[in-house]
Protein backbone atom coordinates (compact mmCIF):
# COMPACT_ATOMS: atom_id res chain seq x y z
CA UNK A 1 0.00 0.00 0.00
CA UNK A 2 1.46 3.28 -1.03
CA UNK A 3 1.44 6.21 1.38
CA UNK A 4 -1.54 8.22 -0.69
CA UNK A 5 -3.75 4.31 -0.47
CA UNK A 6 -6.02 5.04 2.82
CA UNK A 7 -8.04 1.62 2.07
CA UNK A 8 -6.34 -2.04 1.42
CA UNK A 9 -8.47 -5.16 1.30
CA UNK A 10 -9.84 -7.88 -0.49
CA UNK A 11 -12.74 -5.54 -2.55
CA UNK A 12 -13.99 -2.23 -3.38
CA UNK A 13 -17.57 -1.99 -4.19
CA UNK A 14 -18.66 1.03 -6.18
CA UNK A 15 -22.05 1.66 -5.48
CA UNK A 16 -23.93 2.06 -2.30
CA UNK A 17 -27.44 1.24 -3.03
CA UNK A 18 -29.22 -1.62 -2.28
CA UNK A 19 -27.41 -4.14 -4.23
CA UNK A 20 -24.07 -2.77 -2.73
CA UNK A 21 -24.60 -2.94 0.47
CA UNK A 22 -26.23 -6.22 0.46
CA UNK A 23 -22.62 -7.68 -1.28
CA UNK A 24 -20.66 -5.40 1.19
CA UNK A 25 -22.81 -7.71 4.08
CA UNK A 26 -22.37 -10.96 2.21
CA UNK A 27 -18.51 -10.54 1.63
CA UNK A 28 -18.02 -10.05 4.77
CA UNK A 29 -19.49 -12.72 6.32
CA UNK A 30 -17.44 -14.56 3.64
CA UNK A 31 -14.68 -13.61 5.46
CA UNK A 32 -13.20 -10.26 3.00
CA UNK A 33 -12.45 -7.52 3.74
CA UNK A 34 -14.35 -4.51 1.69
CA UNK A 35 -14.35 -0.72 1.28
CA UNK A 36 -17.99 0.81 -0.21
CA UNK A 37 -18.15 3.97 -2.02
CA UNK A 38 -20.96 5.97 -2.81
CA UNK A 39 -21.79 9.51 -3.97
CA UNK A 40 -24.53 10.07 -2.06
CA UNK A 41 -24.30 10.22 1.86
CA UNK A 42 -26.65 7.88 3.54
CA UNK A 43 -29.22 10.06 5.47
CA UNK A 44 -30.24 11.28 2.00
CA UNK A 45 -31.06 8.26 0.40
CA UNK A 46 -33.11 7.41 3.75
CA UNK A 47 -35.10 10.35 3.43
CA UNK A 48 -38.72 9.37 2.17
CA UNK A 49 -38.82 12.00 -1.10
CA UNK A 50 -35.70 10.41 -1.93
CA UNK A 51 -37.16 7.25 -4.25
CA UNK A 52 -40.46 5.97 -3.17
CA UNK A 53 -40.18 3.12 -4.78
CA UNK A 54 -40.53 -0.27 -2.95
CA UNK A 55 -39.41 -3.94 -3.42
CA UNK A 56 -40.71 -7.22 -3.45
CA UNK A 57 -38.14 -9.45 -1.55
CA UNK A 58 -38.58 -13.08 -2.99
CA UNK A 59 -39.12 -15.82 -0.02
CA UNK A 60 -35.15 -17.23 -0.87
CA UNK A 61 -33.75 -12.88 -0.92
CA UNK A 62 -35.80 -12.94 2.58
CA UNK A 63 -33.79 -16.28 3.93
CA UNK A 64 -30.49 -14.21 3.04
CA UNK A 65 -31.70 -11.13 4.87
CA UNK A 66 -32.13 -13.57 7.75
CA UNK A 67 -28.44 -14.63 7.13
CA UNK A 68 -26.79 -11.61 7.30
CA UNK A 69 -28.31 -9.73 10.04
CA UNK A 70 -31.01 -7.85 8.54
CA UNK A 71 -34.52 -8.99 8.37
CA UNK A 72 -35.43 -8.50 12.14
CA UNK A 73 -34.76 -4.37 12.02
CA UNK A 74 -36.83 -4.99 8.29
CA UNK A 75 -39.81 -7.24 9.71
CA UNK A 76 -42.07 -4.41 11.48
CA UNK A 77 -41.75 -2.57 7.93
CA UNK A 78 -42.65 -5.15 5.76
CA UNK A 79 -45.53 -6.75 4.62
CA UNK A 80 -46.21 -10.76 3.49
CA UNK A 81 -47.63 -11.68 0.09
CA UNK A 82 -49.71 -14.69 0.45
CA UNK A 83 -51.26 -14.58 -3.27
CA UNK A 84 -50.41 -13.49 -6.10
CA UNK A 85 -52.78 -12.32 -9.00
CA UNK A 86 -52.12 -11.90 -12.71
CA UNK A 87 -54.96 -11.10 -14.93
CA UNK A 88 -55.37 -9.69 -18.48
CA UNK A 89 -57.39 -6.73 -18.12
CA UNK A 90 -58.66 -5.36 -14.62
CA UNK A 91 -59.55 -8.17 -12.22
CA UNK A 92 -63.43 -8.15 -10.78
CA UNK A 93 -62.64 -9.13 -7.23
CA UNK A 94 -60.25 -10.46 -4.50
CA UNK A 95 -58.68 -14.19 -4.62
CA UNK A 96 -61.87 -16.14 -4.08
CA UNK A 97 -62.64 -18.71 -7.32
CA UNK A 98 -64.60 -16.85 -9.66
CA UNK A 99 -64.00 -13.51 -8.04
CA UNK A 100 -61.13 -12.42 -10.90
CA UNK A 101 -62.21 -13.24 -13.99
CA UNK A 102 -61.69 -15.53 -16.28
CA UNK A 103 -58.53 -15.04 -18.05
CA UNK A 104 -56.21 -15.03 -14.82
CA UNK A 105 -53.48 -16.94 -12.81
CA UNK A 106 -53.18 -17.37 -9.01
CA UNK A 107 -50.54 -18.03 -7.06
CA UNK A 108 -51.06 -19.13 -3.94
CA UNK A 109 -48.18 -19.66 -1.37
CA UNK A 110 -49.61 -22.46 0.55
CA UNK A 111 -49.03 -24.84 -2.38
CA UNK A 112 -45.45 -24.43 -1.57
CA UNK A 113 -45.55 -23.71 1.67
CA UNK A 114 -47.74 -24.92 4.63
CA UNK A 115 -49.01 -23.83 7.78
CA UNK A 116 -50.66 -20.24 8.89
CA UNK A 117 -46.88 -18.95 9.25
CA UNK A 118 -45.47 -20.75 6.31
CA UNK A 119 -43.27 -18.74 4.06
CA UNK A 120 -44.95 -16.58 1.90
CA UNK A 121 -43.81 -16.02 -1.52
CA UNK A 122 -42.08 -12.76 -0.81
CA UNK A 123 -42.11 -9.96 1.12
CA UNK A 124 -42.83 -6.30 0.80
CA UNK A 125 -41.37 -3.29 1.33
CA UNK A 126 -40.16 0.37 0.75
CA UNK A 127 -36.76 0.59 -0.32
CA UNK A 128 -36.27 3.30 1.79
CA UNK A 129 -36.69 1.04 5.08
CA UNK A 130 -34.51 -1.86 3.23
CA UNK A 131 -31.74 0.49 2.70
CA UNK A 132 -32.07 1.87 6.47
CA UNK A 133 -31.78 -1.59 7.62
CA UNK A 134 -28.60 -2.28 5.29
CA UNK A 135 -26.83 0.74 6.64
CA UNK A 136 -27.54 0.21 10.20
CA UNK A 137 -26.25 -3.62 9.63
CA UNK A 138 -22.83 -2.59 7.72
CA UNK A 139 -22.14 0.54 10.49
CA UNK A 140 -21.61 -2.43 12.75
CA UNK A 141 -19.23 -4.36 10.88
CA UNK A 142 -16.25 -3.69 11.28
CA UNK A 143 -14.60 -5.25 8.41
CA UNK A 144 -16.59 -2.85 6.16
CA UNK A 145 -15.50 0.52 5.49
CA UNK A 146 -18.22 3.26 4.04
CA UNK A 147 -16.58 5.99 2.19
CA UNK A 148 -19.49 8.67 1.23
CA UNK A 149 -20.32 11.45 -0.28
CA UNK A 150 -17.48 10.01 -2.34
CA UNK A 151 -17.17 9.51 -6.18
CA UNK A 152 -14.74 6.40 -7.38
CA UNK A 153 -12.52 8.86 -10.50
CA UNK A 154 -10.40 6.00 -12.07
CA UNK A 155 -9.30 2.69 -11.43
CA UNK A 156 -5.92 0.46 -12.79
CA UNK A 157 -5.60 -2.64 -12.83
CA UNK A 158 -2.26 -4.44 -12.20
CA UNK A 159 -1.43 -8.45 -12.47
CA UNK A 160 -1.88 -8.79 -8.78
CA UNK A 161 -4.66 -6.33 -7.74
CA UNK A 162 -6.77 -3.01 -8.64
CA UNK A 163 -6.32 0.58 -7.62
CA UNK A 164 -9.14 3.05 -7.43
CA UNK A 165 -8.69 6.83 -7.49
CA UNK A 166 -11.54 8.89 -5.99
CA UNK A 167 -12.33 12.64 -6.86
CA UNK A 168 -10.35 14.11 -4.05
CA UNK A 169 -7.03 12.39 -4.47
CA UNK A 170 -7.68 9.40 -1.93
CA UNK A 171 -7.09 6.47 -3.37
CA UNK A 172 -7.69 2.66 -2.57
CA UNK A 173 -6.14 -1.03 -3.31
CA UNK A 174 -7.75 -4.40 -3.46
CA UNK A 175 -7.77 -7.63 -5.49
CA UNK A 176 -11.52 -7.13 -6.67
CA UNK A 177 -13.36 -3.88 -8.08
CA UNK A 178 -17.02 -4.25 -7.91
CA UNK A 179 -19.53 -2.22 -9.91
CA UNK A 180 -22.68 -1.59 -8.41
CA UNK A 181 -23.14 1.31 -10.12
CA UNK A 182 -27.02 1.01 -11.86
CA UNK A 183 -27.47 0.17 -15.13
CA UNK A 184 -25.47 3.23 -16.91
CA UNK A 185 -22.04 1.98 -14.89
CA UNK A 186 -19.15 4.01 -15.49
CA UNK A 187 -17.05 1.37 -14.41
CA UNK A 188 -18.99 -0.89 -17.07
CA UNK A 189 -18.09 1.94 -19.88
CA UNK A 190 -14.77 2.44 -18.54
CA UNK A 191 -14.05 -1.26 -19.18
CA UNK A 192 -14.75 -1.38 -22.47
CA UNK A 193 -17.81 -3.90 -21.97
CA UNK A 194 -20.63 -3.50 -24.32
CA UNK A 195 -24.19 -3.57 -23.15
CA UNK A 196 -27.18 -4.20 -25.57
CA UNK A 197 -30.57 -3.63 -24.77
CA UNK A 198 -33.56 -0.65 -25.53
CA UNK A 199 -35.78 1.49 -24.56
CA UNK A 200 -39.39 0.36 -24.13
CA UNK A 201 -40.81 3.90 -24.75
CA UNK A 202 -42.91 3.72 -21.15
CA UNK A 203 -42.09 5.18 -17.95
CA UNK A 204 -43.58 3.49 -14.94
CA UNK A 205 -45.53 5.66 -12.79
CA UNK A 206 -44.94 4.95 -9.04
CA UNK A 207 -47.06 5.88 -6.53
CA UNK A 208 -48.45 4.49 -2.58
CA UNK A 209 -52.07 4.88 -2.31
CA UNK A 210 -54.29 4.28 0.49
CA UNK A 211 -57.34 2.14 0.64
CA UNK A 212 -60.73 1.18 2.48
CA UNK A 213 -60.62 -2.13 2.70
CA UNK A 214 -57.44 -5.21 3.42
CA UNK A 215 -55.13 -6.17 0.63
CA UNK A 216 -54.99 -9.38 2.95
CA UNK A 217 -51.10 -9.72 1.27
CA UNK A 218 -52.08 -9.95 -2.22
CA UNK A 219 -50.63 -8.64 -4.88
CA UNK A 220 -52.27 -7.83 -8.14
CA UNK A 221 -50.29 -7.42 -11.69
CA UNK A 222 -52.61 -6.96 -14.51
CA UNK A 223 -51.86 -6.02 -17.95
CA UNK A 224 -53.62 -2.90 -19.77
CA UNK A 225 -53.20 -1.86 -23.28
CA UNK A 226 -51.00 0.94 -22.34
CA UNK A 227 -48.66 -1.89 -20.00
CA UNK A 228 -48.83 -3.61 -16.55
CA UNK A 229 -50.26 -2.40 -13.61
CA UNK A 230 -49.13 -3.42 -10.36
CA UNK A 231 -50.85 -3.23 -6.44
CA UNK A 232 -48.18 -4.59 -4.43
CA UNK A 233 -49.35 -4.97 -0.77
CA UNK A 234 -48.11 -3.21 2.03
CA UNK A 235 -48.33 -2.41 5.79
CA UNK A 236 -51.08 -0.15 7.43
CA UNK A 237 -53.97 -0.97 4.51
CA UNK A 238 -51.65 0.57 1.87
CA UNK A 239 -50.26 -0.55 -1.66
CA UNK A 240 -47.00 0.70 -3.48
CA UNK A 241 -48.81 1.09 -7.54
CA UNK A 242 -46.30 0.56 -10.56
CA UNK A 243 -48.22 2.34 -13.17
CA UNK A 244 -46.60 1.84 -16.83
CA UNK A 245 -48.20 4.26 -19.21
CA UNK A 246 -46.08 5.40 -22.54
CA UNK A 247 -43.36 8.30 -21.61
CA UNK A 248 -45.62 11.01 -22.70
CA UNK A 249 -48.42 9.97 -20.86
CA UNK A 250 -46.93 9.25 -17.36
CA UNK A 251 -45.28 12.38 -17.52
CA UNK A 252 -48.84 13.95 -18.00
CA UNK A 253 -49.69 11.89 -14.93
CA UNK A 254 -47.08 12.77 -12.67
CA UNK A 255 -47.61 16.15 -13.29
CA UNK A 256 -51.42 16.11 -13.08
CA UNK A 257 -53.40 17.75 -10.42
CA UNK A 258 -54.59 16.21 -7.49
CA UNK A 259 -58.44 15.62 -9.29
CA UNK A 260 -57.48 14.43 -12.57
CA UNK A 261 -54.85 11.72 -11.17
CA UNK A 262 -57.94 10.70 -8.57
CA UNK A 263 -60.18 9.94 -11.65
CA UNK A 264 -57.54 8.30 -14.32
CA UNK A 265 -56.07 6.00 -10.93
CA UNK A 266 -60.03 4.99 -10.32
CA UNK A 267 -60.28 4.43 -13.75
CA UNK A 268 -57.30 1.76 -13.64
CA UNK A 269 -57.75 0.96 -10.11
CA UNK A 270 -60.86 -0.27 -9.75
CA UNK A 271 -63.31 -0.13 -6.68
CA UNK A 272 -62.30 -3.98 -5.35
CA UNK A 273 -60.65 -2.40 -2.19
CA UNK A 274 -63.12 0.19 -1.66
CA UNK A 275 -62.14 4.18 -1.76
CA UNK A 276 -58.73 4.39 -2.95
CA UNK A 277 -56.61 7.57 -2.37
CA UNK A 278 -53.18 8.61 -3.41
CA UNK A 279 -50.81 9.41 -0.19
CA UNK A 280 -47.13 11.11 -0.61
CA UNK A 281 -45.50 12.36 -3.87
CA UNK A 282 -45.32 10.41 -7.54
CA UNK A 283 -42.43 9.72 -9.35
CA UNK A 284 -41.99 8.76 -13.24
CA UNK A 285 -38.90 6.15 -13.94
CA UNK A 286 -37.57 5.52 -17.56
CA UNK A 287 -38.07 1.69 -18.68
CA UNK A 288 -35.93 -0.30 -20.69
CA UNK A 289 -33.82 -3.55 -21.39
CA UNK A 290 -29.77 -3.38 -20.70
CA UNK A 291 -27.92 -6.50 -20.58
CA UNK A 292 -24.31 -6.72 -20.26
CA UNK A 293 -22.09 -8.77 -23.03
CA UNK A 294 -19.85 -9.82 -19.74
CA UNK A 295 -20.53 -10.00 -16.13
CA UNK A 296 -16.74 -9.63 -15.42
CA UNK A 297 -13.08 -8.78 -16.82
CA UNK A 298 -10.44 -9.64 -14.72
CA UNK A 299 -10.48 -7.74 -11.50
CA UNK A 300 -13.60 -6.16 -11.80
CA UNK A 301 -17.39 -7.83 -11.18
CA UNK A 302 -20.54 -6.35 -12.29
CA UNK A 303 -23.35 -6.58 -9.70
CA UNK A 304 -27.39 -5.99 -9.88
CA UNK A 305 -28.39 -3.28 -12.45
CA UNK A 306 -24.34 -2.73 -13.74
CA UNK A 307 -24.97 -6.51 -15.07
CA UNK A 308 -28.37 -6.03 -16.21
CA UNK A 309 -31.67 -3.81 -16.07
CA UNK A 310 -35.13 -5.31 -17.00
CA UNK A 311 -38.60 -4.19 -17.04
CA UNK A 312 -40.48 -4.06 -13.30
CA UNK A 313 -43.07 -6.25 -14.47
CA UNK A 314 -42.08 -9.06 -12.78
CA UNK A 315 -40.71 -7.75 -9.43
CA UNK A 316 -37.33 -9.17 -9.86
CA UNK A 317 -35.09 -6.21 -10.50
CA UNK A 318 -33.81 -6.37 -6.91
CA UNK A 319 -33.76 -10.02 -6.04
CA UNK A 320 -31.14 -10.68 -9.18
CA UNK A 321 -29.06 -8.28 -7.63
CA UNK A 322 -29.58 -10.20 -4.45
CA UNK A 323 -28.47 -13.56 -5.99
CA UNK A 324 -25.45 -11.39 -7.97
CA UNK A 325 -24.31 -10.95 -4.06
CA UNK A 326 -25.20 -14.44 -2.47
CA UNK A 327 -23.27 -15.96 -5.64
CA UNK A 328 -20.04 -13.32 -5.93
CA UNK A 329 -19.57 -13.27 -2.38
CA UNK A 330 -19.83 -17.30 -2.28
CA UNK A 331 -17.13 -17.58 -5.10
CA UNK A 332 -14.97 -15.27 -3.62
CA UNK A 333 -15.15 -16.15 -0.25
CA UNK A 334 -14.46 -19.75 -0.98
CA UNK A 335 -11.45 -18.78 -3.14
CA UNK A 336 -10.13 -16.82 -0.79
CA UNK A 337 -10.12 -20.12 1.95
CA UNK A 338 -8.20 -22.15 -0.44
CA UNK A 339 -5.56 -19.44 -1.27
CA UNK A 340 -6.96 -18.45 -4.51
CA UNK A 341 -6.92 -14.44 -6.28
CA UNK A 342 -10.49 -13.78 -5.74
CA UNK A 343 -9.87 -10.83 -8.41
CA UNK A 344 -8.21 -13.16 -11.14
CA UNK A 345 -10.50 -14.21 -14.27
CA UNK A 346 -10.38 -17.85 -13.60
CA UNK A 347 -12.07 -16.99 -10.57
CA UNK A 348 -14.78 -14.16 -11.57
CA UNK A 349 -15.93 -16.66 -14.68
CA UNK A 350 -17.66 -18.97 -11.84
CA UNK A 351 -19.73 -15.92 -11.02
CA UNK A 352 -20.65 -15.20 -14.39
CA UNK A 353 -21.39 -18.59 -15.70
CA UNK A 354 -23.57 -18.91 -12.16
CA UNK A 355 -25.66 -15.59 -12.64
CA UNK A 356 -25.58 -14.68 -16.54
CA UNK A 357 -28.14 -17.66 -17.82
CA UNK A 358 -30.90 -17.12 -14.90
CA UNK A 359 -30.06 -13.20 -15.74
CA UNK A 360 -31.00 -13.84 -19.57
CA UNK A 361 -33.89 -16.34 -19.15
CA UNK A 362 -35.84 -13.57 -16.64
CA UNK A 363 -34.69 -10.53 -18.95
CA UNK A 364 -35.92 -12.22 -22.43
CA UNK A 365 -39.11 -13.21 -20.17
CA UNK A 366 -40.09 -10.01 -19.06
CA UNK A 367 -39.07 -8.55 -22.66
CA UNK A 368 -41.61 -10.89 -23.97
CA UNK A 369 -44.33 -10.40 -21.62
CA UNK A 370 -44.56 -6.51 -21.84
CA UNK A 371 -44.52 -6.98 -25.78
CA UNK A 372 -47.41 -9.54 -25.36
CA UNK A 373 -49.65 -8.36 -22.99
CA UNK A 374 -49.33 -4.40 -23.75
CA UNK A 375 -51.66 -4.42 -26.23
CA UNK A 376 -55.27 -4.73 -27.36
CA UNK A 377 -55.36 -6.45 -30.29
CA UNK A 378 -58.09 -8.94 -30.40
CA UNK A 379 -56.49 -12.17 -31.26
CA UNK A 380 -53.35 -11.99 -28.92
CA UNK A 381 -55.88 -11.11 -26.06
CA UNK A 382 -57.85 -14.59 -27.06
CA UNK A 383 -54.96 -16.42 -27.10
CA UNK A 384 -52.82 -15.02 -23.92
CA UNK A 385 -56.14 -15.60 -21.83
CA UNK A 386 -56.22 -18.72 -23.00
CA UNK A 387 -52.23 -19.19 -22.11
CA UNK A 388 -53.25 -17.67 -18.31
CA UNK A 389 -55.92 -20.03 -17.85
CA UNK A 390 -54.02 -23.24 -19.15
CA UNK A 391 -51.23 -22.70 -16.47
CA UNK A 392 -54.12 -21.62 -13.94
CA UNK A 393 -55.30 -25.32 -13.93
CA UNK A 394 -51.62 -27.19 -13.56
CA UNK A 395 -51.02 -27.04 -10.24
CA UNK A 396 -46.70 -28.47 -11.02
CA UNK A 397 -46.88 -26.07 -13.43
CA UNK A 398 -47.84 -22.90 -11.05
CA UNK A 399 -45.73 -24.41 -8.23
CA UNK A 400 -42.54 -24.36 -10.54
CA UNK A 401 -43.52 -20.61 -11.71
CA UNK A 402 -43.69 -19.49 -7.90
CA UNK A 403 -40.65 -21.72 -7.05
CA UNK A 404 -38.84 -19.89 -9.96
CA UNK A 405 -40.18 -16.57 -8.72
CA UNK A 406 -38.85 -17.21 -5.43
CA UNK A 407 -35.03 -17.87 -6.93
CA UNK A 408 -35.44 -21.88 -5.80
CA UNK A 409 -34.54 -23.60 -8.94
CA UNK A 410 -31.26 -24.24 -10.59
CA UNK A 411 -28.25 -24.37 -7.97
CA UNK A 412 -29.09 -20.83 -5.62
CA UNK A 413 -26.26 -20.37 -3.44
CA UNK A 414 -26.07 -20.67 0.10
CA UNK A 415 -27.42 -17.82 0.98
CA UNK A 416 -30.45 -17.98 -0.25
CA UNK A 417 -30.48 -21.11 1.10
CA UNK A 418 -30.21 -20.31 4.71
CA UNK A 419 -26.68 -21.21 5.14
CA UNK A 420 -24.25 -18.42 6.17
CA UNK A 421 -20.86 -18.45 4.20
CA UNK A 422 -18.55 -18.62 7.03
CA UNK A 423 -19.97 -21.63 8.31
CA UNK A 424 -17.71 -24.65 8.85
Amino acid sequence: MSEQDFFDGDAVIVGGGLAGLTLALAMEQAGLRVAVIDTLPIDTQLAPEFDGRASALAYTSWRLFETLGVAEALRPHTQRIEHIMVCDGRPYGGVEPGGPGPHSLHFDRREISEGPDGEPLGWMAENRHTRQALAAAVLERPDIVGIAPATAERYETRPDGVSVELADGRRLSAKLLVACDGKFSRIREQAGIRSVGWNYGQKGLVATVRHAEPHNGVAYEYFLPSGPFAILPLPDNRSSLVWTEPSDVADALKAADDAVFQEELENRFGDFLGDVRPVGPRWAYPLGLKFSESFCVDRIAFVGDAARGIHPLAGQGFNLGIRDAAALAEVCGEAKRVGLDIGALTTLRRYEGWRKFDSASLAAGTDLFNRLFSNDIAPLRHLRGIGLSIVNSIGPARRFFMRQAGGETGDPPKLLRGERLDAA
